[in-house]
């Protein structure tokens, strides 16, 4: 069973359905497994625990 871990920060609920719904479709087509194998765990890192550059992307201008 395929295990798909996703560290990203905080997104809407329905971009969440979306990417699993593509990356659980994405395994399938790649190894050709059922659906239900595939779990994709998400984890969201807030804004203010992780930086790019040295600077948090919590104070990152928005874009």
């Amino acid at each position: 069973m395929p295990i798909v871990t996703v560290q990203q920060g905080p997104r809407d609920v329905e971009l969440k359905r979306d990417l699993v719904a593509r990356i659980t479709d994405a395994f399938v087509d790649a190894l050709n497994v059922p659906a239900e194998s595939v779990q994709v765990w998400i984890q969201e890192v807030p804004t203010d625990s992780w930086a790019i550059g040295g600077v948090l992307t919590a104070d990152r201008p928005k874009k």
